[in-house]
């Protein structure tokens, strides 16, 4: 059968300025991320088929263990970035001195080191740790949550210290309200959810510090923060602001969004009210979204020399509309690298099912099923 053509949207490069006096150095630097690929599912697990053997959490979800050759083979398709999501509550002691497992650590490790012996960048962060027991953006949990993140971030600041800056750390993933009404809308007439933004500024102080205060090459990594539930709105709300860095740094805060936008296409389920497989360039209510959330992210920190990654974004597959999302995927990218903005897929390794199908690289045997969609990402990641 002959493989059917892929139509790919022509979509304007135009870069846009920096203001006049912006220190660029910190969007160049986003912009030699290119494009990234997330290692979803994976040590972010939540549940392992053997809780008691504390490795099983790696293939509990994605069905397989992360090996060299896969991270080698999604280098080889272009990727210049690994993201690595890790949930380190399943694995530290629970005494109140969150020891982290050496087991555990060590494994991480060894994925860091496939991606960085491949010359990639690496973004490391704290993913599904926001709970009660561990972290969580209200005031009676403020202490606790801080004592949390102050020595999670210790000790993998002083097992990353050494790493040039080709290693990225990351604070938080999705910081919110977890179980309330606000999780996913934050509603800022409401004290609550307030509360929760400034909180998030303390913990996301608390990280830099704890980070700087191991030195080596901790004293000026880069480094990557999110607002409430890495919204956009979270991102770019008056309450919002970036942690302080020491001395000498400038700049050196990146700021991090997830942006599945528009929701109705690329995340919402397809069995809910007013999801669709459809996305065109021809329809405003397509490419409307997304430019809104690019120029947003430009005008609040690109042109003012702060970089910004979308370090998670993707269509889930919806009964086969792979031409619709080649086309998103296309223009979100050349959006984003047309503002000086890197992205990350966010690949959970599913492909069937009713589920969130956003893989694009089966690990199984190290193939990309769609490769028109990888395509699509690399034609302007330049």
């Amino acid at each position: 059968m002959e493989k059917r053509k892929i139509r790919v949207p022509m979509v304007s490069m135009e870069k846009r300025a920096l203001d006049a006096g912006a220190d660029a150095s910190a969007v160049d630097f986003v912009r030699r991320l290119k494009t990234g690929w997330c290692l979803g599912n994976t040590f972010d697990a939540g549940s392992a088929v053997n809780a008691a053997d504390e490795m099983s959490y790696e293939s509990s979800w994605c069905g397989v263990r992360t090996t060299k050759e896969m991270i080698d083979a999604v280098r080889a398709a272009g990727f210049e970035t690994l993201r690595i999501p890790v949930s380190w509550h399943n694995h530290v002691s629970d005494d109140g001195s969150y020891t982290i497992s050496g087991a555990w650590l060590d494994r991480v490790q060894e994925v860091v080191d496939y991606a960085i012996a491949d010359d990639m960048y690496v973004i490391l962060n704290i993913h599904h740790d926001n709970s009660v027991r561990y972290m969580y953006p209200s005031p009676e949990y403020a202490e606790q949550s801080k004592a949390y993140l102050r020595a999670v971030w210790t000790q993998l600041a002083q097992r990353f210290a050494a790493y040039d800056e080709r290693l990225i750390l990351e604070s938080l993933n999705e910081p919110r309200l977890v179980g309330t009404e606000y999780e996913w809308q934050l509603d800022l007439g409401k004290e609550e959810c307030v509360d929760a933004v400034r909180l998030i500024n303390e913990y996301n102080q608390v990280f830099v510090d704890a980070v700087r205060a191991s030195g080596a090459r901790n004293a000026d990594r880069y480094l990557l923060v999110p607002g409430y539930d890495a919204s956009l709105h979270g991102a770019v709300n008056e309450y919002f602001q970036l942690p302080k860095d020491t001395a000498g740094n400038k700049n050196r805060i990146l700021v991090e969004v997830h942006a599945y936008t528009p929701y109705n296409f690329a995340l919402q389920s397809p069995e809910e009210s007013g999801s669709t497989d459809q996305w065109s360039l021809d329809r405003p209510e397509s490419t409307a979204e997304i430019d809104a959330l690019m120029d947003a992210l430009f005008e609040k920190y690109v042109k003012n020399g702060t970089g910004v990654v979308l370090d998670e974004y993707g269509a889930r597959d919806k009964g086969g509309n792979t031409q619709a999302r080649v086309d998103f995927t296309t223009y979100y990218v050349a959006a984003a690298r047309a503002r000086q903005i890197s992205c990350c897929w966010w690949d959970n390794n599913a492909f069937a099912g009713k589920g969130e199908n956003f893989g694009i690289f089966r690990r199984s045997d190290c193939t990309f099923p769609y490769p028109e969609i990888v395509e699509a990402i690399m034609r302007y990641c330049e």
